[in-house]
């Protein structure tokens, strides 16, 4: 159903008005990665009815497009994929289902998609070194269902919590030969248990 109008949740918000930091909220927080001075953004108005997310007039989003090197592993019905670029965490991909979102999932897929979520944990729990996989899924960008993993790194507790991918914007970035054989092994895992690798030695990789 489309918004045109603001809810009473919005219309009570004080847009436009400075905003203080609670002394109790997250900037306070040991996992918190910045520090200094801070101010919280002025709310802008609301955009009713809101834009269309990307792929949601039917196309593809950017999640569902296979980039190259960015496929990691398949089957009939799921993809993992990685990021070209590495990142600052141990590990980073997201498990695609395109051309839908999670409440238009057919029951078939959504009776799947606990044991993905734990194939796909356990598939990077297996790199060693791995205390937890964080688990997030957004979908305010794309109009597409993907679940995002991301791995903290044993015994790095600042890291611990909803700021790891903050954290992860901020740390040194693997080395691009090791962030691509990390995304090869996490493909092997999941292929332990059917589906293809499509990850090779000499791609120049997620």
């Amino acid at each position: 159903m489309t918004t045109t109008e603001p809810s009473d949740f919005v219309k009570n918000l004080p847009i436009g008005e400075p905003i203080p930091l609670s002394p109790e909220g997250v900037p306070s927080w040991e996992i918190f990665p910045y520090e200094g001075d801070l101010k919280a953004r002025v709310l802008q108005e609301p955009v009713l009815p809101e834009p269309p997310r990307n792929g949601e007039d039917g196309g593809e989003c950017d999640g569902c497009v296979d980039r190259e090197g960015a496929l990691l592993w398949s089957d009939d019905h799921w993809k993992l994929r990685g990021f070209v670029d590495p990142e600052g965490v141990p590990a980073q991909v997201m498990l695609p289902r395109a051309h839908g979102d999670l409440a238009d999932l057919p029951p078939e897929r959504a009776a799947e998609l606990g044991g993905m979520l734990q194939r796909v944990e356990r598939a990077v729990m297996s790199l060693g070194g791995i205390a937890r996989v964080h688990i997030n899924r957004w979908g305010d960008g794309g109009a597409h269902f993907h679940v995002w993993f991301f791995a903290r790194p044993a015994g790095m507790l600042q890291l611990r919590g909803s700021c790891l991918p903050l954290w992860g914007d901020v740390l040194p970035k693997v080395p691009e030969e090791t962030w691509r054989a990390t995304n090869r092994r996490i493909a092997e895992a999941l292929a332990g248990q059917g589906g293809t690798v499509h990850v090779q030695d000499t791609d120049s990789l997620v």
